[in-house]
């Protein structure tokens, strides 16, 4: 069976990898063009064409995936079926081309979480489980049949880079037991369950990622995990002379207390940093001030003095 993958970042070349290990013929991987980054606008590859380019993989990175041209070198290499983990939507004219169809990883149990964020919302909305999905694409985004799907439950310990982690090893897994299965004509697509409450996993922006301190104080741990440690909570704090600073926040904890004040800024023997939500404080564990390197709160209380600062609510 000849196989093509498309995909991008990390979380794709644990996929891609395991089909090669499997014995799969991949006879070409595409990705997305290289970017310039950095100052030195550096040229940057992705995850999934480094990995192609260490493994003499047949490479394709078009800027639009319904350019002629393209599409007419992909049709060229006669692939069987294709394996999309992490990409782009994909117009009809490339998923409908392989006689087996096209099938994607998605990193939650569909039909919750659909979007380009399944790992983080889950562990922002408080999740105790989650898992891989694999199923058939069609021309609606992330609605088409299941093939196979696998559970893990979210510690309070998990943060979105062990869930990513662990869900990416999980998932290159079901790709090759989906590979074989689709192989061997013992796995069929099956629609997607109805149901009432649908949690979705929009692309997160900047803007979204600022904590709101008049929440439950679990609420915010969970919103602080599901961003840590990429693109991370933030918090604004203003000193003693009025000037704003913008902080990273990695590790929190939760202590309830009924006496707190939302945005009260504690400090205990210049190392706890406590700031005060709807139920309690917030602990401070880990943090980056712009600019700097990631660092604990007692190392950041014991450069900076900030009994007169204040937390911008």
């Amino acid at each position: 069976m000849k196989v093509v993958f498309m995909g991008t970042p990390d979380f794709a070349v644990s996929s891609l990898n395991a089909i090669c290990q499997a014995g799969y013929n991949v006879v070409g991987v595409v990705t997305v063009p290289d970017r310039q980054t950095g100052r030195g606008l550096k040229v940057t590859y992705s995850p999934v064409k480094q990995y192609a380019l260490d493994h003499q993989l047949s490479l394709l990175q078009p800027e639009k995936l319904r350019d002629e041209q393209f599409q007419a070198t992909l049709r060229s290499w006669d692939a069987d079926i294709f394996v999309v983990v992490a990409f782009r939507m994909l117009p009809q004219s490339v998923w409908a081309m392989p006689s087996m169809g096209t099938f994607n990883l998605h990193a939650s149990l569909l039909p919750q979480y659909r979007g380009a964020a399944p790992i983080n919302w889950a562990i922002i909305n408080g999740e105790q489980e989650t898992g891989v999905t694999t199923f058939m694409l069609n021309e609606r985004i992330d609605e088409g049949g299941i093939l196979l799907q696998r559970t893990t439950p979210i510690t309070p310990d998990d943060n979105a880079e062990t869930l990513h982690d662990r869900l990416a090893s999980m998932g290159s897994q079901l790709v090759v037991e989906t590979l074989r299965g689709l192989q061997q004509g013992t796995l069929h697509p099956k629609p997607q369950p109805i149901v009432t409450e649908l949690n979705l996993a929009p692309k997160i922006f900047k803007p979204d990622c600022a904590i709101n301190w008049n929440q439950q104080g679990h609420r915010v741990v969970d919103f602080i995990r599901g961003l840590s440690p990429y693109p991370a909570a933030t918090m604004l704090m203003e000193d003693d002379k009025g000037q704003e600073h913008s902080f990273k926040v990695f590790q929190a904890s939760f202590q309830s207390d009924a006496n707190s004040a939302v945005g009260q800024l504690v400090t205990e023997k210049k190392s706890v940093l406590k700031i005060g939500v709807k139920d309690g404080f917030l602990h401070v564990l880990s943090l980056q001030l712009s600019g700097k390197k990631r660092i604990t709160a007692e190392e950041f209380l014991r450069g900076h003095d900030v009994k007169n600062w204040r937390i911008i609510v």
